[in-house]
């Protein structure tokens, strides 16, 4: 009977020593494998991945440090989508139904670089905020976000329907459709920090 329970506590000892390490090896992992772990939570994930490896060694295996460095590499897109979209006014031959498109993705491209903008300064300043004011943070942060996201997918819907296929179409939409997907992975990454932290319900994401 002794050893019969001597050998229960000894299988007890090493589940419950199982359970330490798995909890464990996401710190003891390195900076690539916390990133790529990460980006699990993403509706992208191999995109995220892709795009935030190279910060690896900023981004270490802090949680707040990966969500300013998602926002920061969404608003470089952006801004590069923005410029580029803004050429395409040029273009020779453009219909006056796809100049129109395109004036109006300019407005919405500029408004998501502004509101990303905004975004990546208001997580900087949370720091070491802390219940509401950590909430507060990043409430502003959810909304901003998802609101670039939704100019994102508004400057797509301009151009729907087959009477806009075409070039300017199609080289605009691959632009735009690859911002829109660092954004959601940005968003669910602000999402997960969060809610880690116990801020409020999450924004939703597109």
């Amino acid at each position: 009977m002794a050893r019969l329970a001597f050998s229960v506590l000894v299988l007890f000892c090493a589940l419950y020593m199982t359970g330490i390490a798995a909890s464990a090896s996401p710190r003891n992992s390195s900076p690539a494998d916390y990133i790529v772990a990460s980006c699990k939570a993403t509706r992208y994930p191999a995109l995220c991945a892709q795009c935030l490896s190279g910060y690896a060694s900023k981004i270490r295996q802090n949680e707040q440090h990966l969500a300013q460095t998602a926002l920061s590499v969404s608003l470089s897109k952006a801004q590069s989508a923005a410029a580029f979209v803004t050429k395409m006014t040029q273009v020779r031959g453009i219909k006056p139904r796809e100049r129109q498109a395109v004036k109006d993705c300019i407005e919405n491209m500029g408004d998501s670089v502004e509101r990303l903008s905004q975004s990546v300064k208001e997580l900087s300043h949370v720091g070491r905020a802390v219940g509401r004011a950590f909430m507060w943070h990043m409430s502003n942060v959810q909304t901003w976000v998802s609101a670039a996201l939704t100019d994102e997918n508004t400057c797509l819907d301009g151009f729907a329907g087959r009477v806009m296929d075409g070039n300017i179409k199609t080289t605009i939409r691959r632009r735009v459709v690859n911002v829109a997907q660092v954004t959601s992975n940005a968003l669910a990454l602000v999402n997960h920090l969060a809610a880690r932290h116990g801020a409020a319900a999450p924004a939703g994401e597109h």
